[in-house]
């Protein structure tokens, strides 16, 4: 038997085993290392499997579920607001919230998009650039009324969604926006009794679990995590009648007087309840796309001023209530008194003149009034000013309301006490002045005011003895009758009390020839039932003094509020007498 022999190249004659490319042979190294890295593989794929299906099981289903589950909020419904007879000053109307998933509209139809940019109130380029976003979600327009959601959502375009809020709606409007405030586009309350009341007017909102699809919409429930919890009701002291004559009284006045703003202020003196509180400028809650500074500004509470003379019945009621004088009391009044270096003086000279204390209060002489104040301690006045809430901060349970300055006794020098005693180097809010003249409306007693109906009487503090208080309103009614220094607050069939103001505004730390007119009274004098307290700021020259601007707004808004409450007159006269020339307070 022959063997063939090797093959080899025909050109070289070189066998093809004898090449070491082809040799068949591994080195036994690669194949270990080969199959320990198969292994190795194999081994941080079973890892990498049980860390994923053990340790991180509630991370990954968490991940998964933000993909597709959503927790929708469900809005509760704000408490509405009522005057105290349950008429509506505040209540929310269902709209909707238009938003869109940018990257599925994209391809929606021109003519679509214009539609939507129309029923939105937005031009094209408008959404369009809403539209721009990276984002997954981007809110169009919020507070959409309910036509045009509707039109919208008819539409189709795919991507664009709507969801149920709400919108509060005020039908009083400017009348009582500064006693009810506004809320946010959020429906959080921002000013007023709206900001004041908001944990209980909110309510609490609910929520539940859904899975929605690539477009939004909602596919399956899941659970309901939390019910909605509507806020509630909230009934104001607030007369809707008597807010309205309030609030057109004092623009009569602030109009005719080319004033640059005005506030008032109605309580009722048996139960300490606001009846009403208007400022000037306003604005409309219900459109507030302009708003300056101004129209928001509750004058009633944030603003402060000195009252001039509606202070000095507080320093009289205190030296009678200490046995320092009588009403018939009386003292020389000259033209002018010098106390240290400085000289102070009445309006209007008079040489050199008796008064009584009566007098005093009816003719409001400063002169008169800082002799009176001199016979007493600082501190004793200190005391009586702060008591009444003079420089304290106001408890009526509304935002923005402020203290006013009353500085320490201890650093009062005897002129700053005269000058106090007739309400300058001090300064009140109109409202801090209408709590304070329910001393001489309550006969004595001080009681806390409400912006909430009230149901039970309120506790009264005691400040000054009855007799002092029957005292000073008989001399406070005499300010109205012809020879005072208000006989424009007058009031047909109805005896009233009260007392003018007139001061200088402050402007950089100095006085300046700008004016502040005020007027506090109460009606009827025979047993107040309501205290009135009225503020024009910077009227013009004819209307500066307290008695032709502030005292005709009183008159007006207390003859129509005593007959709305039908409070039976206490006087027979019903024909108003007004000098053509009656004596102005002193300032």
């Amino acid at each position: 038997m022959t063997r063939n022999p090797p093959r080899t190249a025909a050109s070289k004659g070189v066998p093809f085993s004898a090449s070491p490319v082809l040799k068949v042979k591994l080195p036994a190294w690669r194949s270990r290392t080969v199959l320990f890295l198969l292994f190795a593989a194999f081994l941080a794929l079973v890892v990498r499997a049980l860390w994923l299906q053990g340790v991180s099981t509630d991370f990954l289903q968490k991940q998964g579920a933000s993909r597709y589950a959503r927790t929708l909020e469900l809005p509760a419904t704000r408490g509405k607001i009522t005057d105290r007879n349950g008429q509506v000053l505040a209540s929310s109307v269902p709209v909707k919230a238009v938003w869109a998933i940018p990257e599925d509209v994209q391809d929606a139809p021109k003519e679509k998009l214009q539609a939507l940019a129309k029923l939105l109130d937005m031009t094209d380029a408008e959404l369009t650039k809403k539209l721009d976003s990276d984002r997954s979600f981007v809110y169009l327009k919020r507070q959409v009324e309910k036509d045009a959601s509707d039109q919208i959502i008819k539409l189709g375009i795919a991507g664009i969604e709507t969801r149920p809020e709400y919108k509060r709606f005020y039908p009083e409007g400017e009348v009582a926006a500064h006693v009810v405030g506004f809320t946010n586009i959020e429906d959080a309350g921002q000013d007023g009794m709206e900001l004041s009341q908001q944990k209980s007017l909110a309510g609490t909102t609910g929520s539940r679990r859904v899975i929605k699809d690539r477009l939004g919409r909602i596919v399956e429930d899941i659970e309901a995590v939390k019910e909605p919890h509507d806020g509630r009701d909230l009934a104001l002291s607030i007369d809707s009648k008597i807010q309205y004559i309030a609030f057109t009284q004092l623009k009569e006045m602030v109009e005719k007087s080319n004033a640059k703003a005005g506030a008032i202020v109605v309580v009722d003196a048996k139960s300490g309840e606001v009846l009403a509180l208007a400022n000037l400028p306003s604005y409309n809650p219900n459109d507030r796309s302009i708003l300056t500074g101004a129209q928001l500004r509750n004058r009633v509470m944030t603003d402060t001023f000195e009252p001039g003379s509606t202070l000095k019945p507080f320093t009289v009621a205190l030296a009678l209530d200490t046995n320092r004088i009588q009403p018939s009391t009386t003292f020389q009044i000259p033209d002018k008194m010098t106390i240290g270096t400085a000289t102070i003086g009445d309006s209007h000279p008079h040489g050199l003149i008796t008064m009584s204390v009566a007098q005093i209060i009816q003719k409001s002489s400063n002169l008169g009034t800082a002799k009176i104040a001199l016979q007493m301690p600082a501190e004793e006045m200190w005391e009586m000013f702060t008591t009444v809430g003079l420089g304290q901060q106001p408890k009526f349970g509304f935002p923005g309301a402020v203290a006013g300055r009353v500085r320490p006794f201890k650093s009062w020098r005897p002129i700053e006490q005269a000058t106090m005693s007739y309400g300058h180097g001090i300064s009140v809010s109109l409202i801090q002045m209408a709590h304070a003249y329910t001393i001489f409306a309550r006969n004595g007693d001080l009681i806390p005011l409400s912006f909430q109906k009230v149901t039970e009487p309120p506790v009264g503090q005691r400040v000054v003895s009855e007799k002092t208080a029957l005292t000073m309103r008989a001399m406070l009614e005499r300010v109205t009758a012809p020879g005072g220094t208000a006989p424009k607050a007058q009031v047909p069939g109805y005896r009233v009390g009260g007392k003018t103001g007139t001061a200088y505004k402050i402007e950089n730390g100095k006085y300046v020839r700008k004016y502040i007119a005020d007027f506090v009274g109460f009606a009827p004098a025979s047993d107040p039932r309501l205290i009135v307290a009225v503020m024009i700021d910077e009227p013009s020259m004819a209307y500066r003094y307290g008695g032709d601007s502030a005292a005709p707004v009183f008159a007006n808004v207390v003859a129509n509020a005593l007959r709305t409450l039908n409070v039976p007159p206490d006087s027979n006269i019903t024909d108003i007498i007004i000098p053509a020339d009656g004596p102005k307070e002193s300032f």
